[in-house]
């Protein structure tokens, strides 16, 4: 079965030996993204909300770079550092994956790359 990686500017260049997304026979998995701006490569800190939307709107662009979209997705892993933040969570993830509904696996974890508070990741039909 073939693979290649999928790179695109218009979401966060990776922040270690990886690549955005890699596409495999027809499914795509996108690594983990954080709440970084790919316009000024500058963490989006301001909100717990501002970054689960900014980590969700990344991971929408890596899959359409990689011929998928958010409707497409199968599975999505979140990690987060303060599940408390649980139900904001799910009101944001709901705009994005409101009709899909992909299977999600959700955990807390004590830390995450450049201190962000949630990261994700995703895996989708081609």
């Amino acid at each position: 079965m073939s693979r290649s990686i999928v790179k695109t500017s218009k979401a966060p260049a990776p922040v270690g030996p990886y690549s955005q997304a890699l596409r495999c026979g027809n499914l795509l998995f996108v690594s983990g993204q954080i709440p970084l701006d790919p316009e000024n490569g500058e963490l989006v800190l301001n909100s717990f909300a501002e970054q689960c939307h900014r980590v969700l709107l990344n991971l929408k662009l890596i899959l359409e770079a990689g011929g998928s979209n958010l409707e497409r997705v199968l599975k999505v892993t979140i990690y987060m550092k303060n599940l408390a933040q649980f139900n904001e969570l799910n009101e944001i993830y709901s705009e994005y994956f409101d009709a899909s509904k992909p299977a999600r696996a959700c955990v807390e974890v004590s830390a995450l790359p450049k201190g962000v508070s949630v990261e994700m990741d995703a895996i989708a039909e081609i």
